[in-house]
């Protein structure tokens, strides 16, 4: 059944932020913040894995050699426009605020900002990278939900770390993952084909820079507007056949 996966996928998240809630209002404030730094420093390491993917095979072969690390760049820069112009990331942010209001009632400046920052970082990470866009596809063309199952289960173990840190919001990061597999699910079903391997690696190296941003805002080190470059994400396949259209 088409988009069983996301459901799956929608579930586990639920389930890890209740397990990390209910363990980590009994967890000190610096355990938390070393948590949100392990949690960081893996995303680190999987943006990197990621990006890896500038040096795909047939990524190279469809576009050129030096083609995509512009690709990608042209993809940032485009998107990263585009999004601020639209104002993604305060739209996120509103938004999270809005569902702190009506989920978890008024907290306080600081319990809305922990619920905020929990909403916004799980949805960028969660539904970032290869595995929601091509598991949702997969799903969606009736080639099962396994690569789907094997997210769920990474974001069921990485949202207890991030709900214990951060609270309910990332329970509430399940709607936009919902959204957003959703939909790729319906695309796939009307659409009835797989996205050719070089699409599929540049889509995948731009989500690895973004998940770098991602893990620079987990680590505090800068306030990255990663939201506002999702765009990049549907940039990126665009380019990418125009520059092996003119190859």
């Amino acid at each position: 059944m088409p988009g069983l996966g996301t459901v799956v996928n929608i579930f586990a998240i639920l389930a890890g932020s209740t397990v990390g809630v209910a363990f980590g209002a009994r967890l000190p404030e610096r355990t938390q913040r070393t948590v949100t730094d392990a949690l960081g420093l893996v995303v680190l390491v999987i943006g990197g894995l990621n990006v890896m993917a500038l040096q795909d095979s047939t990524f190279v072969a469809a576009v050129g050699g030096a083609a995509p690390l512009l690709i990608v760049l042209g993809s940032l820069l485009i998107g990263g426009i585009t999004g601020s112009l639209v104002g993604i990331e305060a739209r996120m942010e509103a938004l999270g605020g809005w569902l702190q209001q009506h989920l978890a009632g008024d907290g306080g400046d600081a319990a809305r900002a922990r619920f905020i920052e929990g909403f916004v970082d799980a949805s960028l990470l969660f539904c970032i990278g290869p595995l929601a866009v091509l598991g949702a596809l997969s799903d969606g063309l009736g080639h099962g939900i396994d690569q789907l199952a094997l997210k769920s289960v990474l974001d069921g173990f990485t949202s207890i770390g991030f709900a214990a840190a951060l609270g309910w919001g990332v329970a509430a990061a399940a709607i936009p993952v919902g959204v957003w597999q959703g939909s790729l699910t319906i695309v796939a079903v009307l659409a009835g084909s797989l996205l050719p391997a070089a699409l599929v690696a540049s889509v995948t190296a731009t989500g690895g820079v973004l998940l770098l941003g991602i893990a620079l805002r987990m680590l505090q080190v800068r306030e990255v507007p990663v939201a506002d470059m999702l765009p990049a994400l549907l940039v990126a396949p665009l380019l990418t056949l125009l520059v092996r259209a003119v190859a």
